[in-house]
């Protein structure tokens, strides 16, 4: 009699899960607690292992597919490992002791001495970011390299290059070039756990009270430079030298090191948007507007301020059109 292979408990709060990858196929013969099936929630990536040893039947759950807690992902044939299975393995072991398929070459490509074996969604990560597994140290159990394990070596890599200089690299390298009328984007598709977190992310902001949280920072370096150098400024460009330049230049260094936070979502898509159109909040008679200063990264601290300058004018005076309020991509 079959037994089935059914998704396990995925925590509290957590009822269903996406098929990330099948570790093995319809037809191979499988041994008790051997991985057999990825899965992914929007907190934790989960292996499921074989109840019993025996042939894997029919897969009843495709890769992407959403499953259920308790839904049945495949059905096990019990039974013993082919006589023929461990002969071939036999002779592989005695084929060539120099060759590449000896006992050190099978430990390597299974993940021995590198912090166990690896899941097929840890080794793909680990692949497309050319990473020596021996670099990670594992956070699962028994030192176990985990997904968020490579995640979290990527990011924090010393010789990766600079955000600043590179285009953002995506958790799935699905990627697109893509101009949004002259402007440049990229667009990553997401996976499906990102796409399940983003929709949490919306539900959240939908029906949870939202937290504002406020910091304090020294400014007094930015005020001694401006003191200095304010009169002389405003002779020179004819207008005053404010703070929102200051404020402007250094949100877009920020949003050059975390180029997520210049994105965003359109359908199971992240767009990356390799320009910086800087919405700066102004009051005026109707109340606050946000204008858009246009290419803000290309502007110096004067044509920040000019610009801004023109755009409170028109704000000012009832004359601020729809194209002034349109493209921002961060907010002031």
């Amino acid at each position: 009699m079959s037994v089935p292979v059914e998704v396990p408990a995925l925590g509290e709060s957590i009822t269903e899960a996406i098929v990330a990858e099948w570790v093995k196929k319809e037809g191979d013969f499988v041994e008790e607690d051997e991985i057999l099936v990825e899965l992914e929630t929007d907190k934790i990536t989960v292996s499921v292992p074989a109840p019993v040893s025996g042939v894997l039947m029919a897969h009843k759950a495709a890769t992407d597919d959403t499953v259920n807690v308790g839904d049945v992902l495949a059905e096990i044939e019990p039974g013993e490992k082919p006589a023929s299975a461990n002969g071939d393995t036999a002779n592989a072991a005695q084929a060539s002791p120099g060759s590449p398929n000896n006992g050190a070459q099978a430990a390597a490509e299974s993940g021995a001495g590198d912090g166990g074996a690896l899941s097929p969604a840890v080794r793909r990560l680990i692949d497309e970011h050319a990473i020596n597994p021996r670099e990670i140290k594992g956070s699962g159990p028994g030192g176990r390299i985990l997904k968020g394990d490579v995640l979290e070596f990527v990011e924090a890599k010393p010789d990766a290059p600079s955000q600043a200089t590179r285009p953002p690299r995506p958790l799935v390298p699905v990627s697109s070039p893509a101009m949004v009328g002259d402007e440049p984007t990229e667009r990553v598709k997401m996976s499906k756990l990102r796409q399940t977190v983003a929709k949490r992310l919306v539900e959240a902001q939908q029906t949870a009270a939202m937290l504002t949280t406020f910091n304090e920072i020294d400014m007094s370096a930015v005020m001694e430079l401006r003191g200095r150098y304010k009169e002389s400024f405003q002779k020179k460009y004819g207008v005053k030298l404010g703070f929102m330049s200051f404020f402007v230049k250094a949100a877009i260094n920020a949003l050059k090191e975390y180029p997520a936070v210049n994105s965003e979502i359109d359908g199971d898509s992240i767009v990356y948007k390799n320009y910086y159109h800087i919405g700066v909040a102004v009051g005026g008679p109707r109340g606050l507007v946000v204008p858009v200063i246009k290419h803000a990264d290309r502007l110096g601290f004067a044509e920040v301020e000019n610009e801004i300058s023109r755009l409170a004018t028109k704000v000012q005076e009832n004359r601020i059109t729809l194209p002034d309020l349109q493209g921002g991509t961060f907010t002031i």
